[in-house]
């Protein structure tokens, strides 16, 4: 396994890190037990998780997966051993009116209220990584594009949200922060508020990155790249359709987009060439299609971990062992080539 720096703390985390948020929908507690188990014997010592999982957000299991990954240290005793993060969830009156009545904001009374329900949840007095989950406002994230400036509620001041978040650094609750689903504008205005303030900065941020979702290529890498403020790629296989496993209208049993076929992101009109395009790729050089399209991931000069998720133990192990894979210039100039054609198929 490889390791990289989580910002500019002095926290290290592997390079796969471990997504959650099948567990307690997809997946069973014991199924979770045996993915942790086996990722920490591999070296992945990144679980990352959040108070909405599991996945398809619902009432009945929202902070399951949490539970579970309390349930797990408490079990094991492992909690020096893994580096763990969580997010607060942003506004959601419409589609999550469960926690906090949808009115979650990163306010004072929010965060505490937040933190302090996922430490409970998780069996731990600390966390290493707390994150919001998306911003307050309206703005161009979970797949939409353009921005379309909104009427919008009056917004948590981002220095309020930054002097919340260094109180609970310098209580010990958490040692470090970060943002997820953002905008360069978010992160920049965060960052500037930190260093403005003297307090801890964001030191990540976790955007979909994937063959088929690039845009985090457009601005956010250079932020990354300048303000050490690495991305935590999540959905690197875009739901798994990097595999290859649902081309030409395959529904495998079990798999998630056959269970949940309205998470249709990565399935697009325009996707569905590109990936068939990115599998062939990799079978024309003899590389596993998932393993390609993860390695490309872990290598990105920006990126600190990729948040890898698996319902199985071959597919974790085949999602963890894209670790050792070094992509040729030739394979690496061929993906440009794809990319060119189909630029960002599925944002």
């Amino acid at each position: 396994m490889e390791y990289r720096r989580l910002g500019t703390s002095n926290i290290q985390v592997s390079v796969i890190g471990l997504g959650t948020m099948t567990w307690g929908e997809q997946n069973s507690e014991a199924e979770a037990f045996e993915q942790m188990d086996y990722a920490l014997d591999q070296g992945v010592n990144f679980f990352d998780t959040a108070e909405l999982y599991s996945i398809p957000p619902r009432r009945e299991t929202c902070g399951r997966t949490e539970e579970i990954i309390g349930n797990w240290l408490a079990r094991t005793g492992k909690r020096k051993h893994i580096v763990l993060a969580s997010k607060i969830a942003g506004p959601g009156e419409d589609w999550i009116p469960w926690i906090r009545k949808g009115r979650t904001r990163f306010d004072r009374a929010n965060l505490e209220s937040a933190l302090h329900d996922s430490l409970k949840r998780l069996q731990t007095d600390y966390l290493d990584l707390y994150q919001l989950h998306w911003p307050e406002r309206e703005t161009n994230y979970f797949g939409k594009l353009g921005f379309e400036p909104a009427n919008e509620f009056e917004l948590t001041p981002f220095e309020e949200t930054v002097r919340v978040m260094g109180e609970f650094v310098q209580a010990g609750k958490i040692r470090s922060w970060g943002l997820s689903n953002e905008t360069p504008w978010g992160v920049m205005r965060f960052l500037a508020a930190a260093d403005r303030l003297g307090l801890p900065r964001p030191v990540s941020v976790q955007n979909p990155y994937n063959l088929l979702n690039r845009t985090y290529d457009v601005g956010l890498a250079e932020v990354s790249w300048r303000e050490q403020c690495g991305l935590l790629a999540y959905s690197p296989l875009g739901f798994g359709v990097l595999s290859g496993k649902y081309l030409n209208g395959a529904r495998p049993a079990g798999a998630r987009l056959t269970l949940f076929p309205s998470y249709a992101r990565y399935s697009s009109d325009n996707a569905e060439p590109a990936t068939a395009a990115y599998v062939a790729l990799a079978r024309e050089h003899g590389l596993d299609p998932a393993q390609m399209a993860l390695a490309y991931v872990n290598n990105r000069p920006f990126l600190t971990s990729t948040l890898i998720g698996a319902t199985n133990r071959a597919q974790l192990k085949n999602n963890i062992a894209s670790i050792d894979l070094k992509l040729s210039p030739q394979v690496l100039e061929a993906i440009e080539a794809i990319h060119a054609r189909y630029p960002n198929p599925a944002p």
